[in-house]
C-alpha cells in the first residue's frame, strides 16, 4: 500500500521548508532488551518510517538540503545478528524509501563529519524528557544528538507533526482497513459474550480475530476492563471474571499497513441496570455532541470548552455534579481528554492546531468513570475533517447496550 512514492513526497515536502546551508539527520529507534539474551518486539520511531518505510532498527536518514542528495545508512551487523534476525539489505532499503544512496556505517560517519564541517545548521528531532509519561524513551534520539556538537540545532519534532497531521487519500484508506477489521472483530466478540467467563476471553478471541483478517495485530496493548476495572484508565491485566449486571469497556484497534485503529465500546453482561443505562446514555450524548462540532476551522480551544459544557450538564443530571461550570468536576469524573490525533501512531501529535483542519484524523472518546459505583463507561470514535463536517469512519460499528 505504500510504496517509495509516499515516503520521497513527504521528504520532499519538509525538505522545502528547511533554511539553506543546512542538513537534516533523522534516526531510527534501536532495538531494546527485554530479558538477558532477547529484545522486545521491535517499533519504529514513527517520524523514521514516515520518511523512509524502513521497519527496522539503528538506520540513520542523512538529507544535504542545498545539494538535495538523500542517504540512508546502514547499521553494522554482526553475523550472528543477521542468522538470528535477517537484515535488510541496500537494495531492499532503497527500494522501498527511494533514496538511491545507501551507505555502510563507516561511509555514513564519514558524510556526517564532513556536512558537520561545512553546514551552519543541522535539523534533527530531540528526544523527549526522559520519563515524561512514567517511562523511559529510547535512547537512539539521544544518542545521535551526542554526535552533532559544535553547530546550531533545529528541532523538527513539531513542524514533521503538522506535516503528519494532514493525511494523504493513501493514509485514510489504511485507517479505513484498520477499523473495519476491529468493528468485525468487536462483533464478534460481542455476539460470544453471554458464553465468555473472564476477560482474557475477550481479549484473546478479538485477537485471533484482528489476524485472521490480516491485522499485523494491536495497535497499542488491548483494555478489556469488566466493571470498576474500567475505572482505571489503561486498565491492561484483562484477567477478571466477567460479572453479571456489570459493564464492559473495550479499548482496542487492530494496526494494518502501519497505521491503527482505535476504537471503545462498552458492552453490558446481562441485563444493565438503570443506572448504568443512563450513564451510558449521558455519554452518548457527549459523544454525538462533540462529533458535530469537528469541522474545519472549528478552534480546538473552543470545542474542548464546549464538550465541557456538554459533559458538566449531564454529571448535574447524574447528581455527580451541582454546578454544570465545575470544570474540575468534570475532569473528576472524566479524567482525560476528550480528543486525540490519529495516524502513523495511535496518539498522533496534530501539531498544537488552533483550529481543526479538513485532513485531520482525530478520535472522539467521552467517559465517565464513578469507582463508588463500579461504572465506568467510554465510547470512542475515528473521523476524518472534510470540507462538509465530520466523516466518522468508524460508524458502522454499533453503539448500544442490550
Amino acid at each position: 500500500m505504500f510504496d517509495a512514492t509516499f515516503f520521497r513526497g513527504n521528504r520532499q515536502r519538509l525538505v522545502t521548508l528547511l533554511a539553506k546551508n543546512s542538513f537534516m539527520i533523522l534516526t531510527a529507534h534501536g532495538q531494546m532488551q527485554r530479558s538477558d539474551d532477547s529484545a522486545f518486539p521491535f517499533e519504529q520511531e514513527a517520524n523514521f518510517w514516515y520518511l523512509t518505510g524502513v521497519d527496522e532498527a539503528h538506520w540513520w536518514l542523512i538529507v544535504d538540503v542545498d545539494a538535495g542528495e538523500e542517504y540512508l545508512v546502514a547499521p553494522h551487523r554482526q553475523e550472528y545478528q543477521r542468522i538470528f534476525d535477517g537484515s535488510l539489505s541496500a537494495a531492499e532499503a532503497s527500494k522501498q524509501s527511494g533514496v538511491a544512496q545507501v551507505l555502510d556505517r563507516a561511509a555514513g560517519r564519514k558524510l556526517l563529519k564532513d556536512l558537520l564541517a561545512r553546514k551552519q545548521t543541522a535539523y534533527t528531532l530531540k528526544p523527549r524528557p526522559r520519563q515524561q509519561y512514567g517511562f523511559y524513551t529510547n535512547r537512539a534520539q539521544h544518542d545521535l544528538l551526542q554526535q552533532l556538537r559544535g553547530i546550531a540545532i533545529e528541532d523538527l519534532r513539531l513542524t514533521l507533526a503538522r506535516q503528519r497531521a494532514v493525511k494523504q487519500s493513501v493514509e485514510i484508506a489504511a485507517i479505513r482497513q484498520a477499523i473495519a477489521i476491529t468493528g468485525e472483530s468487536l462483533a464478534v466478540v460481542a455476539s460470544q459474550l453471554p458464553e465468555l467467563r473472564y476477560e482474557y476471553e475477550a481479549e484473546a478471541l478479538l485477537s485471533y480475530e484482528f489476524r485472521r483478517r490480516g491485522a499485523d495485530g494491536h495497535a497499542f496493548e488491548p483494555i478489556v476492563a469488566g466493571g470498576k476495572n474500567a475505572c482505571t484508565l489503561h486498565y491492561l491485566s484483562n484477567n477478571q471474571p466477567l460479572l453479571p449486571h456489570s459493564l464492559l469497556v473495550m479499548d482496542v484497534g487492530a494496526r494494518a499497513n502501519r497505521y491503527p485503529a482505535d476504537i471503545t465500546r462498552t458492552y453490558a453482561i446481562g441485563e444493565p441496570t438503570e443506572r448504568q443505562r443512563a450513564v451510558f446514555a449521558a455519554v452518548q450524548r457527549v459523544h454525538d455532541g462533540a462529533i458535530k462540532l469537528c469541522r474545519p476551522d472549528m478552534s480546538t480551544k473552543e470545542y474542548t470548552l464546549e464538550i465541557e459544557r456538554l459533559m458538566g450538564t449531564e454529571l448535574v443530571a447524574l447528581g455527580l455534579l451541582k454546578r454544570a461550570d465545575d470544570r474540575a468536576g468534570v475532569y473528576r469524573w472524566m479524567p482525560h481528554a476528550i480528543s486525540h490525533g490519529l495516524g502513523v501512531e495511535v496518539h498522533d501529535s496534530l501539531g498544537r492546531p488552533e483550529r481543526f483542519q479538513a485532513g485531520m484524523v482525530l478520535t472522539v472518546e467521552p467517559g465517565i468513570y464513578i469507582p463508588g459505583e463500579g461504572i465506568g463507561v467510554r465510547i470512542e470514535d475515528d473521523l476524518l475533517i472534510t470540507a462538509d463536517g465530520p466523516d466518522v469512519l468508524s460508524g458502522s460499528i454499533p453503539i448500544r447496550l442490550p
